[in-house]
């Protein structure tokens, strides 16, 4: 008769031979020495900036079952920042979103800016205006815009804006200027695994295993996307066309809607 222990061990060693994955919000050895770093243990906002330490506290996320998750409709709505800026990286991580939800993860951060309380009927000439008059205080109710790019992150199937502008607002693409070339979403409710790499002027981004995106940020199409929201002469056309800032942060992005972030891990390139 085999000896049973001797056969768990050989399947053990088997695992750990075989490269295992590591438990939710951690890393294994390799991908320590692989030079990865764990931008959220599960627990705590170690490496970002803590809205709960600000003044008032922000309420645009919490942090619930081993995820990051951003809230429905917060006093704040504003996004979820890393402590530490990047250049060029790349960051897998892993996301839900709810029913009719819409959210994303920005990079190449530029700017971001509160708007103020009495607006514009245009949403644009409201971060023109505060772009040329920036208000300096935090309010205990508004709104941060950030100004990036953005890897969106939404309902393909039942998230109004999504249905709009032939996969520009869908799920992977670079938001509102190169779509995905693929829905490779898995069903509302599941996690979905998502990668960007960031290399100079290139991106890609990936979702379950698939490139769907890989473009450049410099090429004409870029500048017409701006051009045609902002206008030549805003603020914003200068900032994501000359994107005068290379180390930047990147965020979770809060848009009224509930999405769950976990295994959020990054290595600089």
């Amino acid at each position: 008769m085999r000896n049973p222990m001797r056969l768990w061990a050989l399947a053990g060693a088997v695992l750990l031979s075989s490269g295992a994955p590591a438990a939710d919000n951690q890393l294994t050895a390799q991908e320590k020495a692989a030079g990865w770093k764990l931008l959220f243990d599960g627990k705590t906002y170690a490496g970002w900036e803590d809205p709960t330490k600000r003044s008032p506290p922000g309420d645009s996320f919490s942090i619930e079952d081993g995820c990051l998750k951003s809230t429905s409709h917060p006093k704040i709505e504003e996004d979820l920042f890393t402590g530490e800026t990047f250049a060029d990286f790349e960051l897998q991580f892993d996301w839900k979103i709810s029913p009719r939800g819409n959210s994303g993860l920005k990079y190449r951060i530029q700017d971001r800016v509160f708007l103020p309380d009495q607006r514009l009927p245009k949403f644009e000439d409201n971060v023109n205006a505060v772009l040329k008059n920036r208000r300096t205080d935090r309010p205990a109710k508004g709104q941060e815009y950030v100004i990036g790019f953005e890897y969106q992150l939404t309902d393909n199937a039942a998230n109004s804006d999504a249905q709009r502008n032939g996969g520009l607002h869908q799920t992977a693409a670079l938001y509102d200027m190169f779509a995905a070339s693929k829905d490779v979403t898995r069903p509302v409710g599941e996690f979905n695994h998502s990668r960007l790499v960031v290399k100079g002027d290139r991106i890609e981004h990936w979702l379950n295993g698939e490139k769907v995106v890989d473009a450049s940020l410099k090429v004409p199409e870029i500048a017409q996307s701006v051009a045609k929201r902002w206008g030549k002469d805003s603020p914003v056309y200068h900032l994501l066309v000359d994107q005068p800032r290379k180390s930047c942060q990147v965020s979770l992005q809060n848009h009224s809607d509930v999405a769950w972030f976990k295994n959020i891990r990054i290595k600089r390139l």
